[in-house]
């Protein structure tokens, strides 16, 4: 049996060790005629850090899913000890709104409390009831036992305590404990859900792209404490460093298979290629053993003498297990944004810029300049006046003092975090894009829409059964085909995979106007940003390095500071 948690508490008990936690069992999922995968067959033990990866659509939150009790494979099982516990955090989830901060994470603790409650009340009855001989008596006193044994198994913790440390790692300020839920948006949301998690302290972790909607402080905080405090993980995750800084084996989903790798992202990535290569050449010598036996058998057809011997080499060909090369990587392909009209030499000027709400003051006395053609990352913690200062760029709010120039013939396009979302899901994707084409890249609009891996049917899909990262890539074609010169891109990775990111990566490294990204993945940022603003503390401090250089500083400053 496997207990899933879908978060509320379980009890922690002291001495728990499983060799192999979790086994799945040669499962195998299929809908719709198409086979997603099978013969899917491994097992977790305690102490895996696993990433489990592949492109968008082969089946990865499916199988994470399975494992977690909330899906039913076709065929197989997933089999797990009885007293093991399973923690799910999937994409997309809203906590309550009837709380506040602290009572929704202190959730994660309401099995403790319940049973701390139901002993209380059993002794109650056992001093005011005189049944003593009664069947009714003994077994509230066999409940009362065995109540008792789990709550003082439980190893002591100061409940509050642990709440607030967990909040505050995950970027939630002391005043913010006692707002209600429903004033936060979904990513706040889900970091009150990640808190409830971790609180619980599971067996097995399962992580569904948890950091797109947490900063660089958070993300460094939740990996200190997967690698340090947790038990076994297994995360979906397009985070290159990410993935690579907290795993310690790669399970790739790939053309309806998994390949179990013992090694970290970046070591898998090593081993993969090498496979590819050893599948390219049995594949090519086993194509030139049939080709050479299929002309053998062409030749000699029909000659009495070597009718034996044909027949032979027909059955042996019939038998034969063909080799299969695993997907093509898509990350050669490239893709171009189109030539940018020059714009002015500064086409972002800020100058002592303030901006408040209320008394909340987001950013004051800001300075700011971005040359034509300088890439630049806006990075630091949510609500420290990222989203703020682009919407000032953008001219979506006024500001309160200061003063911010848009320089001459600058042609702004703008990637929000909410870009996927404002998609049309009635349309096509082949229609989405049809719809603002215009002149000649009409007749490319099946060459581009293959370049970011729709094809064939694909592009006949309504947007509304896309997936989030098939939805993210169309919605980037669409800021392709605008002639802009002043890219503004507010978190353009989430929902994308590895070769995707990297194709969008090297677009924007070739991209000849000026880019401001805000992003929290360092990968993606490394080797495309020149320089850096930092938003934090009600200030804009400006970097003049690249993403690791900024890291470096800032980890002699002491990163975990800020969030103290």
């Amino acid at each position: 049996m496997i207990i899933v948690v879908n978060f509320s508490y379980i009890c922690r008990f002291k001495n728990a060790a499983y060799s192999d936690m979790i086994t799945v069992n040669d499962i195998a999922v299929e809908f719709g005629g198409t086979t997603l995968f099978s013969e899917v067959t491994f097992a977790i033990n305690e102490t895996d850090k696993i990433a489990l990866m592949g492109k968008n659509g082969a089946g990865k939150s499916t199988l994470l899913k399975i494992v977690a009790g909330q899906n039913k494979p076709t065929r197989g099982a997933v089999s797990a000890p009885k007293e093991a516990v399973i923690a799910y955090l999937p994409q997309h989830l809203l906590t309550a709104d009837d709380c506040t901060v602290m009572e929704e994470t202190s959730k994660a603790f309401a099995e403790v409390f319940k049973m701390k409650a139901e002993i209380d009340q059993i002794n109650e009855q056992l001093t005011i009831r005189t049944d003593y001989e009664s069947d009714d008596y003994m077994k509230l006193i066999e409940r009362v036992s065995e109540l008792s044994e789990k709550y003082y198994s439980i190893e002591e913790v100061n409940y509050e305590a642990e709440v607030e440390k967990v909040l505050k790692g995950l970027g939630f300020e002391r005043e913010d404990f006692n707002r209600l839920t429903s004033e936060f948006s979904g990513g706040w949301r889900m970091r009150i859900e990640l808190a409830k998690i971790l609180l619980k302290k599971p067996d097995l972790i399962l992580l569904d792209e948890p950091t797109n909607h947490l900063d660089m402080d958070s993300i460094q905080w939740l990996e200190d404490f997967l690698i340090n405090q947790a038990k076994a993980v297994m995360v979906i995750s397009h985070d290159r460093a990410f993935v690579d800084n907290i795993t310690n084996r790669t399970i790739e989903v790939t053309m309806g298979r998994i390949y179990d790798y013992k090694a970290k992202y970046s070591h898998y990535l090593e081993l993969r290629k090498d496979r590819r290569v050893h599948q390219q050449k049995a594949y090519d010598e086993q194509q030139k053993f049939i080709a050479d036996n299929q002309a053998f058998i062409e030749r000699f057809r029909g000659t009495f003498s070597k009718t034996e011997q044909v027949q032979s080499r027909v059955r042996m060909l019939e038998k034969l297990v063909l080799v299969e090369v695993d997907e093509v990587d898509t990350s050669a392909l490239r893709l171009k944004f189109p030539p940018s009209p020059r714009s002015g030499q500064y086409p972002v000027v800020v100058e002592h810029l303030s901006k408040t709400y209320g008394d909340h003051v987001v950013f004051k006395d800001a300075n700011m300049v971005i040359e034509r053609g300088q890439k630049v990352a806006f990075v630091g913690k949510n609500g420290e006046g990222k989203s703020t200062m682009i919407k000032a760029i953008m001219k979506e709010i006024e500001v309160d003092g200061g003063k911010l120039e848009i320089g001459h013939n600058a042609q702004i396009g703008y990637f929000a975090q909410n870009q996927a979302a404002l998609l049309d899901g009635e349309m096509t994707v082949f229609e989405t894009i049809d719809t603002i084409a215009v002149g000649d890249i009409r007749t490319q609009i099946k060459n581009l829409l293959g370049a970011f891996m729709f094809s064939g049917d694909d592009t006949t899909k309504k947007v509304k059964v896309l997936s989030g990262g098939e939805k993210t890539r169309l919605a980037m074609i669409k800021l392709l085909l605008e002639p802009v010169n002043v890219l503004i891109l507010d978190e353009p990775t989430n929902h994308l995979d590895m070769k995707t990111k990297d194709i969008i990566k090297d677009a924007l490294r070739d991209f000849d106007g000026t880019l401001i990204l805000v992003s929290h993945d360092r990968d993606f940022l490394d080797g495309l940003v020149t320089k850096v603003f930092e938003f934090g503390h009600k200030r804009v401090r400006e970097h003049f390095e690249d993403i690791k250089g900024f890291l470096e500083f800032k980890k002699m400053e002491n990163l975990r500071e800020i969030e103290q």
